[in-house]
Parts: structure tokens; sequence; C-alpha cells
């Protein structure tokens, strides 16, 4: 793969920041937690996500070694799918409502405007963090998406894998990947966001959020393929799996609030559209009959 020379630059959070902003998303910071039972506290936040987020570990070293199993039940190893090549890897879950969707969904919609060609250039390695899911659902996803990328070397490039919570464990803690589990809901809490790796294995930068920017992502790829390590992304705020209404005492996905936000803010600005669009018309239809009217007072005056 040809690298190229760029300047570093800083992967954008808009979405995640705007739906903050509105309320839509939990506040943004560090959490912790002791217990992983939802349970009421002052601040209405569940203790489920008290110790999910993303840490920024870049440069540090992930453990290639780690014992998997990919889409078609084989033991692999990260260091045999990485194959000298970046790495983008995801940290997701196959049964999960809707977020780990979005994310694989926003990486593949992405991808497909990147001209470097997956399983050539690149790699990616979805991960699930369940250890109870095997690899007829690793399988199912694979073919989707690899069939969705539309690229020959998808089959090939793409892998989604399964393991044993310890090795799952490891990894999430290698590139800061915090996340639990809530018995009564029986999903996973954790936020959303990719992690590209160096040929070798180190973090090379983060992209956070459910939707990447086609460019930020092939100047990932490029600098992480020279083992370059790019620059923390400041003041980020994540986007959450989870959303708790405390007067409920129930979760909902916090994609809904985004769903509704998006829809609201495009009938908005459809309704703009049409109100600048209809005014526009107006004035045009207006402009020549007031032209007229002025040129038939001035012929009258001229008699």
């Amino acid at each position: 793969m040809k690298v190229l020379q760029i300047s570093q630059r800083r992967p954008r959070v808009g979405l995640a920041a705007a739906l903050a902003i509105a309320g839509l998303l939990p506040a943004a910071g560090r959490i912790s937690a002791q217990d992983l039972i939802p349970t009421q506290n002052p601040t209405g936040r569940p203790e489920v996500l008290r110790d999910v987020g993303f840490d920024q570990k870049l440069n540090n070293q992930v453990p290639l070694d780690l014992n998997f199993r990919d889409e078609h039940n084989n033991g692999v190893t990260l260091r045999q799918l990485m194959d000298g090549k970046p790495v983008i890897l995801t940290l997701v879950y196959y049964q999960c409502p809707m977020l780990c969707t979005e994310v694989l969904n926003g990486t593949l919609n992405s991808l497909k405007e990147v001209p470097l060609d997956m399983g050539k250039d690149f790699e990616v390695i979805t991960v699930s963090i369940d250890p109870t899911e095997r690899s007829i659902l690793a399988d199912a996803k694979h073919t989707m998406y690899a069939g969705l990328y539309g690229r020959s070397g998808a089959v090939g490039g793409w892998h989604f894998l399964t393991g044993d919570g310890p090795q799952i464990k490891q990894l999430a803690a290698s590139v800061g990947f915090r996340y639990a589990y809530d018995p009564v809901s029986k999903q996973f809490a954790h936020a959303s966001g990719i992690v590209v790796l160096t040929p070798e294995g180190r973090v090379s930068r983060y992209l956070f959020g459910i939707h990447y920017a086609p460019r930020d992502i092939r100047l990932a790829l490029i600098e992480a393929s020279s083992e370059k390590i790019g620059s923390p992304v400041e003041d980020a705020v994540l986007l959450y799996c989870y959303h708790y209404d405390p007067t409920t005492g129930k979760y909902g996905m916090v994609v809904a609030n985004i769903l509704r936000a998006g829809a609201a803010i495009t009938i908005l600005a459809l309704g703009l559209a049409i109100f600048v669009m209809f005014r526009g018309e107006k004035r045009r239809k207006i402009a020549p009959q007031g032209a007229s009217q002025n040129a038939g007072h001035q012929a009258r005056g001229s008699v």
C-alpha cells in the first residue's frame, strides 16, 4: 500500500455534540461504576452506565495473539487476520437491538466511498463482546456486510469474530472500550465508535459516533499504514447504547431519540426550504408585474 504524507486532522464529532446540546445524550465525561444492576440514583443515571465509555489509549499495543473464532468457526488470532495491513476494529455484539447495527452500517457506508480497497489495503475486524454468541451469527453478519460492500476483497477482508470472555475483555481493555452487561434487560451497555490500528497492532486513531466521514477514515488508514499515531479527540461526546428513563425504571435505545431528532430536523429543514422556494417564486412573479405597471405609468406620462 502506498503511504502518503498527510497532515494531522482531528476527527469530527459534530452529530454527537449537537445531540448532547439538545439534551438527547447522556452527559459527556468519564464515568465509573460499582454495580451492574440498574438502580435509581440522585443523578437519574443507571449504575450500568457508570462504567461505560471509550478511553483513548493512543499508541497502546493490542494483544495480537489472542484466540478467537471466525465466521466459519475456525480458530484465528488477530495477527493472522491483520496480515501486515492497517485495521479498522469494531467492538459490537451481533444481537444488539440497534446501535451496533448503526456502527456497522456507518462503517460500511463510509468504506464504500473510500478509494482504498478492503482486503488489499486494509482489513476490518469486528469482534462480538458477547461471549455467548456463536459463529452462526458472525457468518450471517459477514455474508450481509461483505455483500453490501460490493467489492471482491470484502469476503476475505472483513472478519466477524466471536470469542471467550477473558479474551474479549483483554482486547477491549487494550483499546479503552469499557462496556457492561445488564442482567435485567439482558443487553450490553456500551459506547459507539471505531478504532484504527497500525499494521503492528498499535492504536492509531479513534472515530466516535455512528457516522464516519470517508475522508477521515481514508486519512486515518494512510496514517496507520506508516505506523503513525494520530491525535486524541478532544471534547468527545459519546453515543451510548442505553438510555434510562428513571420515571419508568426501564431502558430505551438512545438511537430512538437520535432518529426522532433527525426526523424533526429533517421536517424543519424541508419546511424552511419550501417556504424559501415559494417566497422566491412569489417575488419573481411580483417583479415583472411591478415593472409592467411602472412602464405603463411612464407611457401615460409621456403622452
